[in-house]
């Protein structure tokens, strides 16, 4: 542990410097990847092998110039791969990250919301002095689009043939009509990708973001998903008649302001022989914990300040549980709080988020 009483050390002072103004760096690099994205950069990239500047701009019907400078970024960052003779190439692992959509590794889509998430910094200093957050309808339409690019590629490869069949019954019920609540459905694409695989299942998506579920419905109608209906949370809650055979609430518990509500409402929701699928971040008990077994914390508890908590304290009296805030102790003792009896966490390999089933 350091010693806050030592004096500057000038060795240290230039290590401290230039950890600080690496964060500047990691932040101008992932504007630039937002416009590569945007841009379609990195699409032309993956689709034509090594080029140079001038090709990759023509490619793009872009501006060479500022083409050639974000070109120097990327591979000064190390994201896309430069050689000898000025040209540049997307690796395997770079097309999988920043160009193909249908990988479960692409990342891209995260930095859809990116100029959304920095216009709210203003604001967000009000909220250091009051305590109130603000809701993810504040980052806008594009914050919404960014939330679903982030998240389809699990959904459309690992949601039916991994996640569905780890629950003891679910795909039994989901074949045979059975009913299903999506708490915090997004724009949807778990449901869309549910529709497919089981076109007899009744799916009922739920939200309180109306960017997220106007997408959801787009996505509803270009699917051509007849067995999917999306609600909105606070005008049509969820039913509390024991009607649903799945409940599902991913990656949004700790978004909300007040989650023991939800989970006392999925409770009334669900069947007696029902299951409640949860999926959220791999949280720790401690600080220490998260820093120790985490390699993005950093990132986690930024996120939180510019998302996650605020979200979550966006009205008075919310939790403010934040990104990391929603470990497994918390999670078993919340649902049984609400009513449920047995909580398990579920053999379903990710990088970033837990699984587990709770029932009645």
């Amino acid at each position: 542990m350091s010693d806050p009483e030592r004096p500057l050390d000038p060795d240290l002072l230039k290590g401290y410097a230039f950890r600080v103004f690496g964060t500047m760096q990691g932040a101008v690099t992932a504007a630039l990847i937002h416009l590569g994205d945007r841009l379609g950069l990195y699409l032309a990239l993956a689709e034509s092998g090594p080029v140079d500047s001038e090709a990759l701009a023509t490619r793009t019907g872009l501006n060479e110039r500022w083409v050639r400078e974000w070109l120097h970024n990327q591979g000064a960052a190390g994201l896309v791969e430069a050689q000898d003779d000025g040209r540049f190439w997307l690796s395997p692992e770079g097309r999988a990250v920043l160009a193909d959509e249908d990988h479960p590794a692409f990342g891209a889509g995260m930095f859809d919301q990116l100029p959304d998430l920095m216009g709210v910094l203003p604001k967000l200093a009000e909220s250091f002095r009051t305590g109130l957050g603000l809701p993810y309808d504040a980052l806008g339409v594009e914050g919404a689009r960014g939330v679903e690019r982030g998240f389809a590629p699990w959904y459309k490869t690992f949601l039916v043939p991994t996640l569905i069949p780890a629950v003891e019954g679910a795909a039994d019920r989901l074949r045979a009509g059975g009913r299903v609540a999506d708490v915090g459905c997004g724009a949807g694409i778990a449901l869309i990708e549910l529709a497919r695989a089981f076109p007899e299942a009744d799916l009922h998506g739920y939200d309180i973001s109306r960017h997220a579920l106007a997408r959801a419905e787009a996505n509803r109608k270009e699917a051509g998903a007849a067995n999917v209906t999306f609600h909105h949370a606070e005008e049509d809650p969820l039913p509390d008649d024991g009607s649903v055979d799945l409940a599902l609430t991913f990656d949004c518990l700790h978004d909300m302001t007040h989650p023991d509500r939800v989970m006392h409402a999925i409770r009334g929701a669900l069947a007696a022989d029902g299951a409640w699928v949860i999926a959220d971040i791999k949280a720790q008990p401690t600080y220490g914990e998260n820093v120790e077994k985490n390699p993005m914390a950093a990132m986690m508890y930024g996120f939180s300040v510019l998302t996650c908590m605020s979200s979550a304290l966006s009205e008075p009296g919310g939790a403010g549980l934040g990104t990391l805030g929603f470990h497994a102790d918390l999670a078993r003792d919340m649902t049984r709080a609400a009513g449920f009896t047995r909580f398990q966490r579920l053999p379903v390999d990710h990088p970033v988020n837990a699984f587990y089933e709770v029932r009645p």
